[in-house]
């Protein structure tokens, strides 16, 4: 890649040219003239002797968008760099976007469009765990392959989804070890947004608290997507006191919830939180005065100081406004065109049998949070680390583990 890039710093912005020199694969890559299409193209996917389609999925709408706007630009960055440096096996990529619009049937009905009318080569999409169980089917009977970015809940692999994300082993079992030793904690209470991801990261943390932790769930309460009374939920937190809140609220509800919990007085100097759901994006919307001293547990915080982190958040903020933010699925996301280009040019071929077999074992020595692995299960090897919420509305980071191998099945949390 670094051979491409040299050429690309002349006639790139150099803002740009930072981010896309910020990637480093680690992987076979094929160079100089492009093969025809029909010798890298065996099952009738969109691709000619020029071009490649690809396909984007995710909620431009409704309450999921608060959170996947930032997905959706950190992946057209991504292909924009691509596209800069050469493309993909001498290919410019060219993207088909859908919108799912916070509805999980739409995802499905989006999805099947993409794969068996547009024929794309891949898709980038979903937020949400049942948007993403929405699409599963489709993506399995079509053999299409999606790259799912968003921290999750684990018990899933599947040939024809690479997660980008952190599963729960990498984010929730790691961060309560971190606040249950740090804070002393014993008693939680467990909120969440009233789906598949939520329910079942809380089904995970309460096995965790009280199997390993020796401790006490003292509460324990959803609620539907979009949400904004909050009221009676927080006078049950403040009759109970847990040590901490173990929070994974979603979306808009976000907003609502964190006001609210201000306005009632549960502040960080009165009550530990730590959320496994709010990122800068979210921040963005709910301010960050509002959650300030507060803990998230993630895999990339935007103020990671490296530099590779730097140049990317250099050319995303060049391209999307100064006043843009990343979070962790944001950056995430990003990573999904690379890891697509580096397992198809590996593999010689669009063909998603052949770049799904190329990709483990494929690297990211320079990824904005470091350095990623995609493993055999699909899922990256990947660090945790935890962040306090300042009021400026980012992170300052305060724990990181060594790297994690990811483990989507963990026994005794089935």
């Amino acid at each position: 890649m670094e051979s491409r890039l040299t050429g690309v710093r002349k006639t790139l912005p150099r803002r740009l040219a930072l981010g896309a020199a910020t990637l480093s694969l680690v992987a076979a890559s094929v160079f100089g003239q492009a093969a025809l299409a029909d010798s890298v193209n065996t099952t009738g996917l969109a691709v000619t002797d020029t071009e490649v389609v690809v396909g984007q999925l995710h909620s431009a709408t409704g309450t999921m968008a608060i959170s996947e706007t930032g997905s959706i630009q950190a992946e057209r960055l991504a292909i924009e760099q691509i596209n800069a440096s050469g493309g993909v096996l001498g290919r410019q990529i060219r993207v088909i976007q859908e919108d799912g619009a916070s509805d999980w049937p739409t995802f499905a009905e989006k999805a099947r469009k993409l794969l068996v009318g547009d024929k794309v080569a891949t898709v980038f999409g979903c937020w949400t765990s049942a948007s993403r169980k929405a699409v599963l089917p489709v993506f399995e009977r079509e053999n299409g392959l999606l790259y799912y970015p968003t921290f999750y809940e684990g018990l899933e692999q599947s040939k024809n989804v690479i997660y980008t994300g952190q599963e729960a082993t990498q984010q929730v079992l790691a961060g309560l070890d971190w606040i249950a030793k740090e804070k002393g904690a014993k008693t939680f209470y467990l909120i969440g947004s009233d789906y598949i991801w939520p329910r079942t990261s809380m089904k995970i943390a309460r096995k965790h608290i009280e199997n390993v932790l020796g401790g006490k769930v003292v509460g324990e309460d959803y609620y539907p997507l979009g949400n904004t009374q909050f009221g009676s939920l927080i006078n049950k937190v403040k009759l109970r006191k847990p040590d901490v809140v173990f929070a994974a609220v979603v979306g808009g509800s976000n907003v609502a919830f964190y006001k609210q919990m201000k306005a009632a007085g549960v502040t960080a100097d009165k009550q530990n939180l730590l959320t496994i759901s709010v990122t800068e994006d979210e921040l963005l919307g709910i301010g960050g005065e509002n959650m300030t001293g507060f803990y998230a547990s993630m895999k990339y915080f935007q103020s990671l100081e490296n530099p590779n982190n730097a140049a990317f958040v250099e050319a995303f903020k060049a391209k999307f406004g100064k006043d843009s933010v990343i979070g962790d699925v944001t950056q995430a996301a990003y990573l999904g065109p690379w890891l697509w280009k580096a397992a198809v040019e590996k593999a010689g071929s669009f063909d998603v049998d052949k770049v799904v077999a190329a990709s483990p074992g494929l690297e990211l020595t320079t990824a904005p949070e470091g350095y990623v692995k995609v493993h055999d299960n699909h899922h990256l090897w990947s660090k945790t680390r935890i962040g306090q919420i300042q009021s400026n509305g980012q992170f300052k980071a305060v724990y990181e583990s060594d790297l994690i191998e990811p483990n989507p099945f963990p026994e005794g949390y089935q």
